[in-house]
């Protein structure tokens, strides 16, 4: 911890030095570090450190299918020949699709051994959100499975794309796994046909090519793009540096001491950074096991906990509502477990008690933890410490990050206990949002200190120990099944259709999604209003959107709400769908 008097601030507030300053929650870390000596390195080269060092470690498990990191390096330094000899070089961009499969991280490392940036996005997103994150990505590759090529081949023309990796769900499947797979999905998918500009995954890896030197690539260049929406509709790129990917994983690998004997349930998408970061990279850093679920059910994942038998599982709220409420979790021995986290959305008491009782119960001694972070940051910041658990706190700051309140619009520091904007600084802050100097400009401020601050858009509170409390998202931003939905971005949409006058779209309580998404419109013809119209606008967003965005239910307003300088009163919507929920809840009672 730095002590020099020169980097402190003036006195705040609290009385004496800044609260942030003087790290109260460091008193709660018990052996975590405090401080973390970072390599400066690619990724590549951290994850090729780890295979030195454990070589015959097993890396990753894919439904049956394992790799040691021996051979895991192995396929990363193939596919990362194959690249190159496609033309690939340093400051290319490559768009990944995948669901959480070895190919989609192999591939991931393989760019970052040529200095490629890797823009990591959903596999179900829609062509015309391809065709965005193609082109705001200047993506000349990308890598998708074969069930997704019309897409890719509908927005080709009009992108830089000069290569399609395909690959197939089977190609690293075992050979009972794959004949269920081809029965039940894989001969529905369309055969792609004869195209120049493909190459297929397993011949690619089959093939000998010449080996590719690893391209002179410095820790603080960018390596990813992750994506967040934004204001304006268009998600924002999130740049993030290869030391941002290595600060983060290993602050997470500490935290909760993933170390070579772990095996983390990577549950939660490589597109999300809470997937890609935590589940992946974090296990990677401590040379642990990483198994691999490309999709979820209740079901799938309770097989593979009683059977792989994971240290950590790590996820959003309703995947462990669902898992506590599934008959074959309930009966699996859960002594395994060594911590369980939660983020992604603010975790309900009814669920982290139904998880626990059932954890307690099948003998384990585990509590469902919560946690904080935003993709700006690479993912998860904060976190509760393993033994010091706070009613409804998203934890204390990991080793070398800075937290603190400030007053909303400013960099002034509330007093204990306030409400504020949580701003955060350290080594995991990103590099800034992709061609948006002045959306970076308001995101990432020098402060006083010195130091640069991200300002989070959130808001919460700091209690004297340093605990952090989350109480709601300046930004507007819709939690769905732990996915983020941009409000503005349907809007924007739904104003697209040639009957919409006005739309605002919210996120109302629900008990499977945490919040489904529902929209209010004003037609221009009011007497179209019914359930035909709402199937249409549900389908129109449905062409272009990702369904996790797309309205559930669209009512139908002669006007909507304003506020005093005349924009949308979204907060009024909200509280009168709560309250008419509540009141159908007690007529329900009654």
């Amino acid at each position: 911890m730095d002590n020099s008097s020169h980097l402190r601030p003036p006195p705040g507030p609290n009385g004496g030095f800044s609260v942030y300053e003087s790290k109260p929650w460091l008193k709660f870390y018990g052996d975590v570090p405090a401080s973390i000596d970072y390599p400066q390195t690619t990724l590549y080269e951290a994850v090729a450190d780890t295979a030195a060092q454990y070589p015959k470690d097993m890396a990753y498990d894919f439904l049956g299918f394992t790799s040691t990191y021996e051979r895991f390096l192995s396929e990363i330094d193939h596919c990362a020949n194959a690249l190159a000899s496609m033309g690939m070089q340093k400051g290319d961009g490559i768009t990944i699709a995948m669901p959480t499969t070895p190919q989609g991280i192999i591939c991931f490392y393989a760019a970052n051994k040529l200095g490629a940036v890797a823009s990591m996005i959903h596999p179900l997103s829609t062509a015309a959100e391809i065709e965005f994150y193609l082109n705001v990505s200047r993506g000349r590759f990308a890598l998708t499975i074969d069930a997704f090529y019309s897409k890719f081949k509908q927005v080709w023309p009009r992108t830089g794309l000069k290569r399609l990796i395909l690959t197939r769900v089977t190609d690293y499947l075992l050979p009972m796994k794959a004949i269920g797979f081809y029965l039940q999905k894989g001969r529905k998918i369309p055969k792609v046909p004869a195209d120049d500009g493909v190459v297929w995954w397993k011949k690619m890896m089959r093939q000998p090519t010449p080996a590719a030197p690893k391209a002179a690539m410095g820790p603080h260049e960018l390596a990813v793009i992750m994506y967040s929406g934004g204001t304006t509709g268009k998600p924002k790129g999130i740049m993030l540096s290869n030391a941002n990917f290595i600060a983060q994983g290993l602050m997470c690998a500490h935290w909760a001491h993933m170390d070579r004997e772990s095996a983390v349930l990577a549950i939660l998408p490589i597109f999300h950074g809470f997937g890609l970061c935590v589940c992946i990279n974090a296990a990677f850093m401590g040379g642990g096991k990483s198994l691999l679920v490309p999709t979820f059910t209740p079901a799938e994942v309770a097989k593979l906990v009683k059977k792989k038998r994971p240290s950590f599982v790590i996820g959003v709220p309703t995947l462990f509502e669902s898992l506590s409420r599934n008959p074959q979790f309930q009966k699996a021995d859960l002594s395994c477990l060594k911590a369980t986290f939660c983020g992604g959305d603010s975790l309900p008491r009814a669920v982290k008690e139904r998880f626990e009782e059932v954890v307690r119960r099948r003998g384990g001694h585990v509590k469902l933890l919560e946690g904080y972070g935003l993709t700006e940051a690479v993912s998860s910041i904060m976190a509760i410490p393993m033994h010091d658990y706070r009613e409804g706190s998203i934890g204390v700051p990991f080793p070398d990050m800075l937290a603190k309140i400030a007053r909303i619009g400013s960099e002034e520091e509330m007093p204990i206990g306030q409400e504020g904007e949580i701003c955060l600084s350290g080594p995991s802050i990103m590099l800034g949002y992709l061609d948006q100097p002045e959306e970076s400009a308001k995101a990432l401020r020098t402060h006083t200190d010195g130091r640069v601050w991200l300002h989070t858009g959130d808001i919460g509170t700091m209690d004297a120990d340093g605990f952090f409390y989350f109480k709601l998202r300046h930004k507007r931003m819709i939690k769905s099944s732990g996915f983020n939905v941009y409000p503005a971005q349907v809007e924007e949409h739904l104003r697209k259709h040639p009957q919409v006058a006005e739309a605002c779209v919210i996120g109302v309580p629900d008990p499977q999604q945490v919040e489904r998404v529902k929209a209010f419109v004003v037609l221009k013809d009011t007497s179209q209003a019914g359930a035909a119209m709402e199937q249409a606008l549900i389908a129109h967003c449905r062409k272009d959107l990702i369904k996790w965005s797309c309205p559930r239910e669209v009512e139908f307003r002669r006007s909507l709400p304003q506020t005093m300088v005349g924009k949308v009163a979204f907060k009024v919507l909200q509280d009168e769908e709560i309250n008419r929920m509540h009141v159908e809840q007690q007529m329900e009672k009654a």
